[in-house]
């Protein structure tokens, strides 16, 4: 079956039919429309479970209105669907229809036509529109959710009414709850990443919003429930919920592995954040172990080619930013005994040796013949990028190697970790601006061996000569 109604024929319809520049019929749509006023107006609608709630739209009502979906992503059929006030429709079957799919296909369309800026603008100012839209945010069913939150990140980041939907969110606090509620219950790894957008979108946007986020947790509110009936939800945390979410998506969507560990990165831009990912009941272990885990075991690996690190270059400078800050924040919790394992220095020296292989890859490159100039932005881009991971990467180390002991040492060097090649690397990168973690662990390594600190100092003079 067509997924789009067929063009109407000459002879079956008036001249002036067509909606728009498109092949639609109006007449069609006006058809579909009033069938969704005849269903706002019911008190109960045809198909019904015992219960005498509806569950289920019948095939061709539910084939028409898809229809009507793919059809919205035309801008002149959205504008159709917007003179004639489907925006206010949609709000009627919300408030009535107890049918999920009717309910997750109106708010598709509405997501569809807010992909328009003119349409965006006048959903978003529509306050009751707005309020209702964020209760589907409460909502049981999956798809429903799926299609508010993408509904939701597209107006967000529309810039002319993103401020609107942040103040808007900041003055419900119920979206608090039922998004850290689908953070931390959800398996669906498609709503788990577009939630994440929401949430990274928000952030990015509003740092007032995000503090509240963060202190939020000490009063409970109304959550989503399967009937309308308020029901009071656990005492959310923003930080297990983020950790939550991250090991949903972990394995099947790196795309939203680097959304949440972006949501890390910019809780810890404000010390309000760093204090609550470190003094967690667990005192920061959690989420010291999954980011500890994901630069160790998974990303940036010995068997993978240096080239990988540029398309792990943004997931990596997020979780190298986040164990920075907890690396260097003071806390006297269980956190603080955690954080004396050095062995995470191995993996940072290899993210520098894969980067110096795609600098030189970058300098050749550059030799070419002229390159067209998105070609040269492209590169620029992927510099400035590399540049960042490599600051934060350089950041991390240079605290790390402060702290090492001749066991932490020796180890490293047992363990093959350690050697001239990999030293030298470090070393490269982080003179002349860390000279002084450098020092200190040369002081560390002529305890462990003499001899390849004495190498190591004839390659680098200028540690000889402050020596």
């Amino acid at each position: 079956m067509d997924r789009n109604p067929s063009p109407p024929s000459s002879e079956a319809e008036e001249e002036g039919d067509a909606v728009g520049n498109t092949v639609y019929s109006k007449h069609w749509l006006f058809s579909i429309l009033t069938r969704l006023i005849e269903v706002r107006a019911r008190k109960t609608e045809p198909t019904v479970s015992p219960e005498g709630i509806q569950t289920e739209l019948d095939e061709e009502m539910e084939n028409d209105i898809c229809k009507v979906w793919d059809m919205s992503m035309d801008e002149d059929v959205a504008l159709f669907l917007q003179e004639f006030n489907a925006p206010d429709i949609f709000m009627g079957v919300f408030a009535k229809s107890k049918c999920p799919r009717l309910t997750e296909i109106c708010v598709g369309i509405l997501g569809n036509m807010a992909c328009f800026q003119d349409i965006c603008m006048s959903i978003s100012k529509d306050d009751n529109l707005g309020q209702v839209l964020l209760q589907r945010l409460c909502d049981s069913d999956s798809p429903t959710l799926l299609e508010t939150s993408r509904l939701l990140l597209t107006c967000l980041s529309q810039p002319e009414v993103a401020n609107v939907w942040v103040e808007r969110i900041r003055e419900n606090p119920s979206v608090y709850d039922c998004v850290c509620f689908i953070m931390s219950s959800s398996t669906n790894v498609e709503l788990l990443v577009k939630v994440g957008e929401v949430v990274d979108k928000l952030f990015d946007l509003d740092e007032e919003l995000m503090l509240n986020w963060i202190k939020n947790g000490t009063c409970r509110s109304v959550g989503p429930s399967v009937d309308d009936s308020p029901e009071e939800l656990p005492d959310f945390k923003i930080v297990p919920c983020i950790l939550e979410a991250a090991k949903q998506v972990r394995s099947d969507n790196p795309e939203g592995l680097d959304v949440y560990m972006h949501i890390l990165q910019l809780l810890t831009t404000v010390d309000e954040g760093i204090q609550a990912i470190v003094q967690a009941p667990d005192g920061g272990k959690e989420t010291w172990s999954l980011l500890y885990d994901l630069v160790c075991h998974e990303l940036c690996q010995p068997d993978d080619p240096p080239i990988i690190v540029q398309e792990q270059k943004t997931v990596l400078a997020s979780i190298l930013s986040v164990l920075s800050a907890m690396f260097a924040s003071q806390t006297e919790q269980e956190y603080t005994k955690m954080r004396k394992s050095k062995s995470c220095f191995f993996p940072l020296i290899r993210i520098l040796q894969y980067m110096e292989g795609c600098g030189k890859r970058s300098d050749d490159n550059s030799k070419e013949p002229e390159q067209e100039e998105t070609g040269r932005a492209d590169i620029n881009e992927e510099d400035f990028h590399l540049k960042i991971l490599k600051d934060i990467c350089c950041e991390l180390l240079s605290n790390v190697l402060q702290e090492l002991t001749k066991e932490n040492t020796l180890e490293g060097l047992h363990q093959g970790h350690l050697n001239e090649q990999t030293c030298s690397c470090a070393f490269q990168n982080l003179l002349p601006l860390y000279f002084t973690s450098v020092e200190s662990f040369l002081e560390v390594l002529r305890e462990a061996d003499q001899t390849l600190a004495d190498n190591l100092e004839k390659r680098f003079p200028s540690l000889k000569v402050h020596a």
